[in-house]
């Protein structure tokens, strides 16, 4: 039987860490051909060059696109997209996959569903059906799962609304959070380690600090991030270990704020513009809390039993866990979830808590989907209609 080559595609360090259960399963199975795809923020050295943690993880890499991101702007943005593209186009041409998988939402992983779909290779999304009211990423999603032909989704919620975007039910299946499966497997930095990793006491409560920009407000992005350390500010005592920023529009101004916030207090602050997988999951593990607005902390600081604080709008309309508080953008909604957060009778609360998105083992549950899915040359795709009240 001839092998099935699966080509994966990475843009970022936090969409890398979700899929590397994946890779590895798929790289085990010898039914399977993996092919690994780098793009996006793992080839700029502004956010990490990560592509070197890839290479130290031992997957080879099969072919590589560069977006060659200008800068933060809107065109600047729209113009990686298309260089995206124009790249995938060429690396699904000589690689000729049976199937390619993208994750998530992101506009690296639109240009390379629109690659996809001309180049006519069948495409399976993983997180589809997710809700991110307040970023473009959320129509980024939806028009990937338009585009592909097998959709992995995390929670039984998801998969009724991928199916209301038109998807047959019989190509849609839950499988729950690969995340989760990094964790379960997971060697973790006991917090000593941890300290002398990032350069910090954490002998102390300290909070991880994710934030990214809310591409869909035409407001100034480092005025939320500025009321972000004016909350943190009130908690002198907590350490803070703060994660880079994505390449989205707003990313400059954003960074710039937390980088002075690192730089002007180096003894409780330390900003790593990527900690890569063990180091970040460790870190959110031994916390007082997550803070931000980033996925991770709605998906694994759940997991890990640790409080989230969610910051305005950016997960709008995801699942939660018990363990997660919402607030505004303003220094006194942040400090007060911070304070909630913190306070022993909450963290009590949440023993015994169950998160929204499964158990371990999508990784497996996806792999063996894509060893046994029909592939085709017919890549036409009906749309399945719902019922509606009161329309014949």
């Amino acid at each position: 039987m001839a092998e099935r080559r699966i080509a994966v595609i990475t843009g970022t360090r936090a969409e890398y860490g979700l899929l590397s259960g994946l890779l590895h399963e798929v790289a085990g199975d010898p039914e399977l051909d993996l092919c690994l795809i780098v793009t996006g923020m793992h080839l700029d050295p502004r956010f990490g060059l990560t592509r070197r943690a890839i290479e130290d993880d031992g997957f080879p890499i099969a072919a590589t696109v560069d977006m060659a991101l200008a800068n933060d702007s809107a065109p600047a943005v729209a113009a990686a997209m298309g260089r995206i593209t124009t790249g995938m186009a060429d690396a699904f041409d000589r690689l000729r996959p049976d199937i390619a998988v993208v994750l998530g939402d992101r506009f690296e992983a639109l240009a390379a569903a629109q690659a996809a779909v001309v180049c006519r290779v069948p495409l399976a999304h993983v997180h589809g059906g997710e809700l991110t009211e307040g970023v473009m990423d959320d129509a980024f999603r939806h028009a990937i799962t338009k585009m592909a032909q097998w959709h992995f989704v995390a929670a039984e919620p998801y998969r009724r609304r991928v199916v209301q975007l038109g998807e047959h039910p019989d190509r849609v299946f839950t499988v729950g959070a690969p995340g989760l499966d990094v964790i379960a497997g997971l060697d973790f930095m006991d917090r000593s380690e941890l300290a002398s990793s990032v350069g910090l006491d954490l002998d102390r409560d300290y909070f991880v600090v994710t934030y990214h920009p809310l591409t869909l407000d035409a407001g100034d992005p480092g005025r939320p991030a500025a009321e972000l350390v004016a909350a943190l500010d009130r908690y002198p005592q907590h350490p803070v270990v703060v994660t880079g920023v994505n390449a989205d529009p707003g990313h400059d101004r954003v960074a710039a704020v937390l980088s002075d916030f690192a730089a002007a207090q180096p003894e409780r602050v330390v900003l790593a513009q990527s900690l890569g997988q063990r180091r970040y999951l460790s870190a959110v593990r031994h916390c007082a809390a997550v803070v931000g607005n980033s996925s991770s902390g709605l998906i694994e600081a759940p997991a890990l039993g640790v409080p989230t604080v969610n910051i305005g709008d950016r997960q709008k309309g995801r699942l939660r866990a018990g363990s997660v508080i919402d607030c505004g953008e303003d220094k006194d909604a942040i400090a007060a979830a911070i304070a909630r957060a913190l306070d022993p009778a909450f963290r009590d609360g949440l023993a015994g808590m169950e998160t929204p998105y499964g158990t371990p083992g999508a990784s497996a549950r996806i792999k063996e989907h894509l060893k046994t899915v029909t592939v085709g040359t017919d890549l036409a795709k009906p749309f399945y209609d719902l019922p509606v009240a009161g329309i014949a």
